[in-house]
């Protein structure tokens, strides 16, 4: 089969379209044929290099696709079925999987990190995380691809972790990106307020069409001064922070006594300064939120089944022009998700 694989890190150069062995299915395992395979930020740094990455490396986390055949010990799926992929992996045997908090796992960790993932034709996983399409919900392999990571990353932070509820004001850092056009909808879904960043007019606009009551753009304007014009000084409730370095210092003055910061990620670096006093003064709260647990991504599934969320496609590529996928997110081009079509 045809995959994307990289033989040593380095930027999108290193990436080749090769010819690879099908994956062996084992008994406990479902063989599915990718349809469609959406990049996050996390495909970018593994590529650059990551501990424990075993090279040669096939990345992708969030799948859609078709099973093509299912192992002897499962009975409740069948060939044909289209599904989605849960993009974790864990022990499933440990004290924390048995209590459903896979994501406190000591071996979590996301698909395509510390195993090959979806940039190929097809890919042999456990049934625990096929997740069937409902046959009558219109949702293309494209949309159903630019699900898993990030709403159940922006439903862990928002819903699980700080308890989002009508009437919060909620910062969302990168609206543009995969994760902040769920987090807006997210918020918006549960009552709340949403102020939502971006880099150009054209990313504003879309963020208020997809919900956003305010917007900010965080390269012309500096964003703790602007979320206090518009919450008369009084700052947000929720910070949903996923940028680093570049955002923190204007996250952590963005809000109010009392308030929290939650953070998936950092982009921009990782590197972080703040003032103790602050922290304590302001009785603040710095949480940090590893994607999610089966439980909240079938909590989200619901919605976007629904149709009261929706995935954003930015833009698809055949799976031979990875680079220039990857470049176009590199560069933070995109709204949305950028998909991967073998």
């Amino acid at each position: 089969m045809k995959a994307i694989r990289f033989h040593h890190f380095g930027g999108p150069e290193v990436l080749q379209f090769d010819d690879v062995p099908e994956p062996k299915l084992r008994k406990d395992q479902v063989l599915v044929r990718v349809k469609a395979c959406a990049l996050n930020h996390l495909d970018l740094f593994i590529r650059k290099g990551l501990p424990g990455v075993k090279l040669p490396h096939i990345n992708g986390s969030d799948v859609s696709g078709d099973i093509v055949e299912v192992g002897e010990y499962i009975s409740d799926l069948k060939t044909g079925q289209r599904v989605l992929l849960a993009p974790m992996t864990y022990c499933g045997i440990c004290q924390q999987c048995l209590e459903g908090r896979q994501n406190l796992c000591r071996q979590f960790s996301v698909l395509g990190y510390a195993n090959d993932g979806g940039n190929c034709e097809l890919i042999a996983v456990p049934r625990a995380n096929v997740i069937p399409i409902p046959e009558t919900i219109a949702l293309t392999y494209d949309e159903a691809a630019s699900v898993p990571l990030v709403f159940v990353t922006a439903w862990h932070m928002l819903v699980a972790v700080c308890n989002v509820k009508a009437g919060d004001v909620v910062l969302v850092l990168g609206g543009g990106s995969g994760v902040g056009s769920a987090a807006i909808q997210i918020a918006k879904m549960h009552g709340a307020r949403v102020i939502a960043t971006a880099g150009d007019e054209a990313k504003m606009d879309k963020s208020r069409e997809l919900g956003a009551d305010y917007t900010i753009n965080h390269y012309k304007e500096k964003i703790s001064d602007e979320v206090k014009k518009i919450t008369a000084k009084a700052g947000v409730d929720i910070v949903f922070e996923h940028v680093g370095q570049a955002t923190w210092d204007e996250s952590v003055r963005s809000l109010k006594p009392g308030g929290k910061l939650v953070t998936c990620g950092a982009t921009t670096g990782f590197e972080a300064h703040f003032d103790i006093r602050v922290l304590f003064a302001k009785q603040l709260s710095f949480l940090g939120s590893y994607m999610g647990t089966l439980g909240d991504l079938h909590s989200v599934l619901k919605h976007i089944f629904s149709g009261k969320l929706k995935p954003v496609v930015d833009k698809t590529f055949p799976l031979r022009e990875a680079r220039a996928a990857h470049e176009r997110l590199e560069k933070s081009e995109q709204f949305g998700k950028i998909v991967l079509n073998p």
